[in-house]
């Protein structure tokens, strides 16, 4: 059994940033449990040409500088080397392979159990695993009996596979852009939507869109209510709205169910298809704090900024909209973490 003053579970980009700054907030013995076989998170499970929509001068982690020109926009393998080299740096213990399966405490201490039987304990747990390991998919009606492919985007890699199919994409959001844009040259594709595609200016009047985020302090402002009710958007400086022009990508309302053999349209047409790709993003799940009391009725974490208000010495790092705009990116986890530490070394101490 291992012991430690602080217990970060997750080594992707939150707790990486965690783990940084913890020495800061008097953490002397820190650990970080990681789920795979190396640090990293799910940026390595990220489709290939997945390409960050902020510059590398705005998605750094405390202490050390993205690499590359600063107003380039790093690709997916840019961001694993930079996080494994970050990984190093750290003044932590890193134990990879350690799948999480139960948080308890017990007269002040947390306690904590891997799928491998293995136990550690420390006096404050921060979970730092965001909500990446969860893939949501819809419900739609029909889809036992669809005959093709049903693909979230967690598990698209390349566009090579699809080559000369029929391919519906299901969602609005940058990945889902992203994604429709490269199969478009290879394959026949539509993206559905329920609403239609919002577009973001990702460089107005010349400057990209996170320096004025920055410069106004939008990115950082407390207003996360209000965030989680806007629509979804994609950024953009042209690259993608012409490629899904040029390969004709057309947009429709979403189909209202499947068929054995394709699916069946809002108005009411049948057409085949030999794929469905879901971008319909990610839902927050933590599992392992089923047994902590940290988690309402309907399993989310009973939290504020961070930090729970009903166990006290754990907190959450890397939340969507945690307590800003940036909170779940690499520019802004490094922001919460400091917020969390904070607030922990004195719920610990006190």
């Amino acid at each position: 059994m291992e012991h430690a003053d602080l217990l970060v579970i997750g080594a992707g980009q939150s707790g990486l940033a965690t783990a940084a700054l913890a020495p800061r907030h008097g953490f002397t013995r820190i650990l970080v449990l990681e789920a795979t076989a190396e640090p990293g998170g799910s940026w390595p499970r990220y489709y290939d040409s997945l390409t960050l929509f902020s510059p590398a001068r705005y998605s750094s982690l405390p202490g050390m500088r993205f690499p590359g020109a600063p107003d380039r926009y790093p690709r997916r393998d840019d961001v694993v080397h930079y996080l494994r080299d970050y990984a190093r740096r750290l003044p932590a213990g890193i134990r990879t392979s350690t799948t999480v399966t139960s948080v308890t405490r017990h007269n002040g201490t947390w306690s904590v159990r891997a799928e491998d039987g293995r136990e550690f304990t420390a006096r404050a747990v921060i979970a730092a695993t965001g909500d990446y390991g969860t893939p949501f998919v819809p419900d739609v009606p029909g889809r036992a009996d669809f005959g093709g492919r049903v693909l979230h985007a967690a598990g698209y890699r390349s566009p090579d596979a699809f080559a000369g199919q029929r391919v519906v994409v299901v969602g609005g959001g940058n990945s889902a852009i992203q994604i429709a844009a490269e199969l478009g040259p290879l394959a026949d594709v539509t993206l559905a939507t329920r609403r239609p595609v919002g577009w973001t200016p990702q460089r107005p009047l010349g400057r990209d869109l996170h320096g004025w985020l920055r410069h106004t302090r939008l990115d950082i402002a407390p207003i996360r209510r209000l965030l989680a009710k806007v629509p979804v958007s994609v950024l953009d400086d042209g690259h993608y709205r012409t490629a899904l022009d040029q390969h004709g990508v057309d947009r429709r309302d979403m189909f209202s169910r499947f068929t054995a053999d394709g699916v069946v349209w809002a108005d009411g047409t049948k057409e085949e298809a030999d794929a469905v790709l879901l971008a319909t993003g990610y839902r927050l799940a933590f599992p392992y704090l089923t047994e902590s009391g940290a988690l309402d009725g309907e399993g989310a974490p009973q939290h504020r900024g961070g930090l729970s208000t009903v166990a006290p010495g754990l907190g959450f790092v890397g939340m969507e909209f945690q307590r800003s705009f940036s909170s779940k990116t690499l520019r802004g986890v490094g922001r919460d973490a400091a917020h969390v530490l904070k607030g922990m070394r004195a719920a610990v101490a006190g």
